[in-house]
């Protein structure tokens, strides 16, 4: 028979207390959700939509720069932000706090912009998600919950914006393993809105390679038209394609990487932006 003593009883006490205290502190879980659907109280007066617009994608990387292992500092990337002077943006990986100033609405405010966010995941220092910022009103607002593995959560969430021509904008962020991100892809271009409206569908398509996924985008949503999609990934020293903007509907006029020496150090990702002809 084991004999416990008054020492490694209070040992196991004090274990048990460091667990209870452990899971009580864990963020619970949450399940994909439309989060964020905010008007700016000083609104910027967007030009006409139809003719060309100016839109992007940029994957912020938590707000945590190029490693993301630093504390979040969102004032670097929503400076690249305001350096794009882009009309539509669609973003990947934002972080909203649980608590504090939000920097999702603060930068939304600053520009003028209206502002729509799906939450994908909590993480110990608030929630990660899409977001999508956008000079005119959001008529409408629906998320896709592209969650088909249970290691990777993943949405989209789609903005319809009504002004001279009707046009929706989705921004995604899509899985890491091959066979998944192509049932993402199936489910998008499946969605109704994607396939009867002209559509941006932006974002970090984890397209690192040629794939099932890559090829089923390229052949509903660019049709015959070829497009040299620009390297944003990393950051220091692009070599990867990740970040695009599929058209439907409506003309990719020119593609390009905004590479100032602040998006260089802003996040891992340089944001992609394109001249659209409406």
């Amino acid at each position: 028979m084991a004999v416990v003593t008054g020492r490694s009883a209070a040992r196991k006490v004090r274990r048990k207390r460091v667990r209870i205290r452990t899971r009580s502190e864990a963020p619970p879980r949450i399940e994909p959700h439309l989060a964020l659907l905010r008007a700016p109280l000083h609104p910027r007066k967007p030009r006409p939509l139809h003719g060309e617009i100016t839109v992007a994608t940029y994957n912020v990387h938590r707000w945590t720069g190029l490693n993301g292992r630093s504390r979040p500092d969102p004032a670097r990337a929503c400076f690249v932000i305001s350096e794009l002077s882009a009309d539509l943006i669609a973003l990947q990986e934002v972080l909203r706090p649980l608590h504090g100033e939000d920097p999702l609405e603060g930068l939304a405010e600053a520009l003028g912009l209206h502002v729509t966010f799906a939450a994908t995941r909590l993480h110990r220092r608030g929630q990660i998600g899409n977001a999508i910022l956008s000079a005119w009103p959001i008529a409408g607002v629906s998320m896709l919950d592209l969650s088909y593995s249970r290691i990777e959560k993943r949405v989209a969430v789609a903005a319809q914006l009504q002004g001279e021509t009707c046009l929706d904008v989705v921004s995604t962020h899509l899985a890491l393993a091959g066979r998944t991100r192509h049932r993402q892809v199936q489910s998008l271009l499946e969605h109704p809105r994607l396939a009867e409206t002209p559509t941006l569908l932006m974002g970090d398509m984890n397209t690192w390679r040629r794939c099932k996924a890559t090829r089923a985008l390229e052949d509903e949503l660019t049709s015959d038209v070829g497009i040299l999609w620009p390297a944003s990934f990393p950051s220091a020293s692009p070599v990867l394609a990740l970040d695009r903007i599929y058209p439907r509907g409506v003309e990719i006029l020119e593609v390009d990487v905004h590479a100032s020496r602040a998006a260089r150090r802003a996040s891992d990702h340089l944001p992609v932006l394109a001249r659209i002809g409406l």
